[in-house]
């Protein structure tokens, strides 16, 4: 099943973040596609807010790969991001995405370049540019 959504503003992703966060639990995997610049940073801040972490928390884990933002009354978040991996599908392993997803909810930045090593059931959200604040995103529920 597909929903697209579009956004006017970074202020409007970070409020469809926390509407996505609502259909999100333990153990789900949210893979997110999309250029540089797409609002892919300012979504995972909405998503944060949503299921209970601290938004502020949230930046773009590019230098330390995973950030993971806790969640006092729920599963934490894992925020992945693969763009400057060389090998992303075999340092998406090593990461331990097993265990993140046991414990907590888990959003990968980059995805499209490790599709084939997600779990058997995600969530892909591809996110496009469709002028300098808006967005157009297309949620698949790929169940497995």
């Amino acid at each position: 099943m597909e929903q697209i959504f579009e956004t006017q503003s970074p202020e409007e992703t970070h409020a469809l973040g926390r509407r996505i966060a609502k259909i999100l639990h333990r153990g789900d995997c949210l893979a997110l596609v999309g250029d540089l610049g797409a609002g892919k940073t300012a979504f995972v801040r909405g998503l944060a807010e949503g299921l209970g972490c601290d938004p502020h928390l949230v930046s773009s884990p590019t230098y330390v790969l995973v950030q993971e933002y806790p969640n006092p009354e729920g599963p934490s978040l894992f925020h992945i991001d693969l763009y400057r991996l060389s090998e992303p599908e075999a340092e998406l392993a090593d990461l331990g995405l097993e265990e993140m997803l046991e414990t907590g909810v888990v959003v990968i930045e980059w995805a499209d370049r490790v599709e084939r090593t997600l779990p058997k059931s995600y969530k892909r959200l591809e996110i496009q540019i469709d002028g300098e604040s808006s967005r157009r995103f297309i949620l698949t529920d790929n169940s497995g």
